[in-house]
């Protein structure tokens, strides 16, 4: 039986979560049934994720794309759709601009596209419009990562946008064999850790102002922000105006969240808005309990007051007392922790997710009569 082959196309293999999402299907798929490359629009710049593909010796094509608009990326993916002849292209993120027309052009026979965000928020105007003529006139299946992208995806959109539903998911085992290492930290101290890139939409200022309030309480915490960002340096500015720098760590760029996890108490996410965090859920298949806002596909990853604390966004009373409550109670946080992490086993296993991706590119193909 001949395989089906798929390609996957991103803009880069930064440190997103749809770039570790797309990681962690490449080296998921089923390859007695399926060949499978992905390409980065830009070029390799060396970060985490480009090291894993190669130490997983991963088949990803870099091509040149240049910052701004860049029109000579639309022949480079023509030739290498013509050259790779994939039965389907499955895209990610802002790409549909640039790879609508070549697979168009080279009547590719699947094409889906993972919406990574509330789709009010994944694009901008000009990709709205792309995806609104993709979505509706040229063949392109939305796949949502949550029932509440589903939602946007349906209001922006238009009801008549059929969109499967294809949660978020990860290599669960990596993070529940590093919770058995034994936490460093001081038993009186507790870490709070919150992993994000430093943006407006993760909101670091509410969590840095929620910590200070918190601490006026119990001092016996710390707080470790892990990633990088545009917004690094104002917030680093933050921290010490208010003279927290002995109690908040920046970690920057990590390749070991799961050891960081083990190590911290519990995981907190302060964002406006989100589709379905990846980090929350390495964080529930670490055994921590998560304190985040209720926006987005969130609440459908953690059950508040079962598997978590959920907040209202941009309010740092309500983040701090949530804070607090964890901090008090150990028992809580285990209880919590566990429940955690036994949704993630049962529902967000990556092996979950690349069946079902599977399974919805063999639907299409049989729709389409090419099997």
């Amino acid at each position: 039986m001949r395989k089906i082959r798929i390609l996957h196309i991103i803009a880069n293999f930064g440190t997103g979560g749809a770039q570790r999402l797309l990681v962690n299907l490449l080296e998921s798929y089923n390859r007695k049934r399926f060949e499978v490359a992905a390409v980065s629009l830009y070029p390799p710049s060396k970060t985490i994720l480009e090291y894993e593909i190669t130490d997983k010796k991963l088949e990803v094509y870099f091509l040149n794309k240049h910052r701004g608009l860049d029109l000579r990326i639309i022949p480079q993916l023509y030739h290498l759709l013509r050259a790779f002849r994939p039965d389907v292209v499955h895209t990610h993120l802002s790409v549909l601009r640039y790879s609508l027309l070549p697979i168009l052009l080279c009547q590719i026979p699947v094409r889906v596209h993972t919406v990574q965000n509330i789709a009010q928020k994944e694009v901008d105007l000009a990709g709205k419009l792309v995806h609104w003529f993709a979505f509706h006139l040229s063949g392109v299946v939305p796949v949502s990562i949550s029932q509440e992208v589903a939602n946007t995806i349906h209001s922006l959109y238009g009801r008549g946008v059929k969109t499967p539903i294809i949660y978020n998911a990860i290599p669960t085992a990596q993070f529940i064999y590093n919770q058995k290492r034994i936490n460093k930290q001081s038993d009186k101290n507790l870490v709070i850790l919150h992993i994000g890139r430093f943006s407006p939409q993760k909101n670091h200022i509410i969590l840095i102002d929620a910590f200070a309030l918190a601490l006026k309480e119990n001092n016996k915490m710390y707080l470790w922000l892990v990633g990088d960002g545009e917004l690094r340096e104002i917030i680093k500015d933050l921290v010490s105006k208010k003279g927290l720098e002995e109690k908040i760590s920046f970690l920057g760029l990590r390749s070991d969240i799961a050891m960081l996890l083990a190590d911290s108490d519990l995981f907190v996410l302060s964002s406006d808005y989100e589709g379905l965090p990846i980090v929350i859920l390495e964080a529930m298949a670490a055994g921590k309990p998560v304190i985040a806002t209720a926006v987005g596909g969130v609440p459908e990853l953690v059950e508040d007051g079962i598997t978590g604390i959920l907040v209202p966004p941009r309010d740092p009373e309500s983040l701090s007392q949530a804070i607090l409550r964890l901090a008090k109670d150990p028992d809580l946080r285990h209880r919590m922790g566990q429940m955690g992490q036994k949704n993630a086993l049962e529902r967000f296993d990556i092996s979950l997710a690349i069946r079902k991706y599977e399974a919805l590119y063999l639907k299409l193909l049989k729709e389409c009569g090419r099997i």
